[in-house]
Parts: C-alpha cells; sequence; structure tokens
C-alpha cells in the first residue's frame, strides 16, 4: 500500500518513516513519544471521560471531541491521549497519530487503512503485540468518530 490514501499530515510522517534505517525508525518514534501533548486541564482529573485501549500493553486512555462549525455541523476531530513516560513505544505511537490526525475531519479519519501502522516500518523492530496495541489504537479512534459522527448527523 502507499501514502496516497493517507491524509497529508500522516502521509508526510509515514514518508518520514520510510526513509529511515529501522534504528532511525525508532529513534524517530521516541521523538514522537516525547512530543506528545499532555491532557488539557479539563481533562486531566477526569479518568471517566477515557477509554483505555486494553489490547497495548501499556495503559494508554484517548478519547476525541468534535468541534462545532457555526453553522452547528461537525467539524474538526481533536484527539487527546494519556500514556505513561515509561512506555515509549505506546506514547510514540500515540503521537504518530496526534500529528498525523488530529484536527482533520471524521471522513478522512474513517478513511485511513486499518494497517497504517504497518507502513510506518516497525514491524521487524516492535513485537507483534506491541504493533496489535498500535493497529487497536487506530481502531479504537475510528470506532469513536464512527460512532461521534452518527451522533452529529
Amino acid at each position: 500500500m502507499t501514502t496516497h490514501a493517507l491524509p497529508a499530515s500522516l502521509a508526510e510522517i509515514v514518508d518520514d518513516f520510510q526513509a529511515l534505517t529501522e534504528p532511525e525508525r525508532l529513534q524517530l518514534l521516541l521523538e514522537f513519544s516525547r512530543e506528545l501533548p499532555e491532557l488539557p486541564d479539563r481533562l486531566k482529573n477526569h479518568p471517566e471521560l477515557l477509554e483505555q485501549v486494553v489490547e497495548c500493553q501499556s495503559p494508554l486512555f484517548l478519547t476525541i471531541e468534535t468541534e462545532k462549525h457555526d453553522a452547528g455541523s461537525a467539524g474538526a476531530i481533536r484527539l487527546y491521549f494519556k500514556a505513561p513516560p515509561e512506555a515509549p513505544t505506546t506514547r510514540g505511537f500515540a503521537g504518530v497519530l496526534h500529528e498525523g490526525l488530529d484536527g482533520l475531519s471524521a471522513a478522512e479519519i474513517l478513511a485511513v487503512p486499518d494497517d497504517m501502522p504497518e507502513l510506518l516500518g516497525l514491524t521487524r523492530a516492535i513485537t507483534p503485540l506491541r504493533m496489535r496495541g498500535m493497529t487497536a489504537m487506530l481502531g479504537r479512534i475510528k470506532r469513536k468518530v464512527a460512532a461521534s459522527s452518527r451522533l452529529h448527523s
């Protein structure tokens, strides 16, 4: 699969990963782990607003919010993640998804292929269990976006 099926922001990240050697890809994943934004204050003390992705080996929680256009229609999807600093792989992939998907429309996010994590070229460097966690994270985001889209349509 090529990156032309991906939103531009995510395609650029995938291209960056694919241009590197495997050890360099792990370094880039660590950079994304350091760049994952903190939760906004309104979510920090409300774990009930976040959903755990149980397929991840490390505790990862996420939620989405849909911005409203002036006309009341659904706008950009905002993504929020909580992952411990001692879980750099999980945090790194959350960072990739945040940078690549945050602010896109529901349709753009739902069009991302389920096997997108494999495009990062990490399948030999990261255990299959961790790769499943990455795929599950994307799947959870897409399910939440689909459910939210049905509510707002």
